[in-house]
């Protein structure tokens, strides 16, 4: 978990689709909760984890928020920086704008999140999260994305998923790990 919830700020939980398929009860806790409408589409329906959600929305628990494009790019550009652009589906970008939406109006957002990319983008934003079937990063990573055959190396970002020169699938490894934001 990151920096500790500015008291004064009113505290919201933003809940990415790891949190529904972990468990995570939206009834469980108090105080306002949301979600992107990608994180819908990323759920089977008649799995339990759709129907704690489509019960958490019917009753008005939990409510779909559409981040602003501006914040959208706000994160792309934080998670291209640290190497995490190309593993993020677009349900991951719109959690993490929603929260930092958020953020700018005046709320201290916690992302509840089992995803290791999630996380390491949120920390490098200054924005609170948790989990709650894995332990959570411990640092945050920058990633440099390699090709196992011939060793070379590509951006972060790299758009494909192979190596140009030899065709080889590609791998991922940290460049350099930073200690959490605390």
């Amino acid at each position: 978990m990151t920096e500790p919830a500015d008291k004064t700020r009113k505290r919201v939980i933003v809940l990415d689709t790891s949190a529904f398929v972990a468990g995570f009860d939206p009834f469980s806790v108090g105080g306002e909760e949301y979600a992107a409408p990608m994180v819908k589409e990323e759920m089977s329906e008649n799995s339990m984890s759709w129907i704690r959600f489509k019960t958490a929305i019917d009753s008005g628990k939990l409510k779909m928020k559409s981040p602003d494009k501006a914040f959208l790019e706000q994160v792309k550009a934080s998670a291209t920086t640290v190497g995490d652009a190309f593993f993020l589906s677009d349900a991951d970008l719109q959690v993490l704008a929603l929260a930092l939406e958020l953020k700018t109006q005046g709320c201290s957002p916690l992302i509840v999140t089992d995803d290791y990319s999630i996380q390491n983008v949120a920390n490098q934003m200054a924005i609170e999260f948790t989990s709650l079937a894995t332990f959570g990063i411990r640092f945050r990573l920058s990633w440099i994305r390699y090709c196992p055959a011939c060793h070379k190396k590509f951006p972060a970002n790299y758009k494909s998923k192979t190596c140009d020169i030899c065709g080889t699938a590609l791998k991922r490894k940290p460049l350099r790990r930073n200690q959490l934001d605390h």
